[in-house]
């Protein structure tokens, strides 16, 4: 499976008493999620999925909602998450339900796309799965341009693979 950088995204940042970075801005005012270990579109760090691919709990979204589609249909969100507690980022994909009634099985990726670095960083792969919510490893990369990255690959089609917006 190779990984293309496709996407560009719009820059971010505040001029005058500092410059907003990947993993700054201001925390939502109520909870990104639901309470308990139930996975959500939205991202729920306190999820079971999140747990276990060791999401601090503080984590929050930063930036846009992407959307993979396979034709003309939206089958996944992607999302950048922000942990001030962990001052690292988390890419988080989550598939829609509308797409897994279809039972195809797929490959997927989830990180964090550093531009400094010109790589994904935080990288999670699973192949030949029907799971529903992902979560990249944790991505040291709080002080450099970052979009949240996310890719689903069926057998006998061409990848789809989004990024969110550029976040520096």
């Amino acid at each position: 499976m190779t990984i293309a950088a496709t996407v560009a995204g719009t820059a971010l940042s505040l001029l005058g008493t500092g410059v907003a970075s990947a993993g700054t801005g201001p925390k939502p005012s109520g909870p990104s999620a639901a309470a308990g270990s139930v996975g959500t579109e939205v991202g729920n760090p306190s999820s079971s999925a999140a747990q276990a691919a060791g999401v601090c709990s503080d984590a929050y979204q930063i930036g846009t909602t992407s959307y993979i589609n396979r034709n003309t249909e939206t089958i996944a969100s992607v999302k950048q998450f922000y942990s001030p507690g962990c001052d690292e980022n988390y890419g988080y994909l989550w598939v829609w339900k509308s797409f897994l009634d279809k039972n195809i099985n797929f490959d997927l990726t989830v990180g964090v796309w550093s531009y400094d670095r010109d790589s994904l960083v935080g990288t999670r792969t699973v192949f030949d799965t029907h799971g529903q919510e992902f979560w990249g490893n944790a991505a040291n990369t709080v002080g450099e341009c970052t979009s949240g990255y996310g890719l689903i690959a069926i057998t006998d089609e061409p990848s789809n693979e989004v990024r969110t917006e550029k976040r520096c």
